[in-house]
């Protein structure tokens, strides 16, 4: 399952961009203007109890994941992208994944260095 888990990170970041768009452009096309109208998007959105709930669920985990991708990014030193939740998220996932053993063993390496170094003088 390891060595697969990137991957499942990667398909899931694909779905996470195509995904809500399509249901994006269905919402444009169905929208008489013809474009992305931000304030019936919101309204349709909100439209029951049922879709405020998702909505302040998803705005309430979206702000956690945010905050905890530009922290933890940092710390690995990663490329952030911009782009939806559903992609970006599993996109991340599958970088740092891939970044954490190669940190890991720069890590164990300086230490090593150090104790040779210390064994020396």
């Amino acid at each position: 399952m390891n060595k697969f888990l990137p991957w499942i990170y990667l398909l899931l970041a694909i779905l996470g961009a195509i995904l809500p768009w399509q249901a994006n452009l269905e919402f444009m096309q169905m929208n008489p203007g013809g474009g992305f109208d931000l304030q019936t998007f919101i309204q349709d959105a909100n439209i029951n109890a049922a879709s405020r709930s998702l909505n302040r669920d998803l705005l309430i985990a979206a702000s956690a994941f945010s905050i905890w991708i530009i922290t933890e990014g940092r710390k690995l030193q990663s490329q952030r992208l911009v782009g939806g939740l559903n992609c970006e998220f599993q996109y991340f996932l599958r970088m740092r994944r891939a970044t954490i053993p190669l940190l890991t063993r720069a890590q164990v390496n300086r230490d090593q260095f150090r104790t040779t170094n210390r064994m020396r003088h």
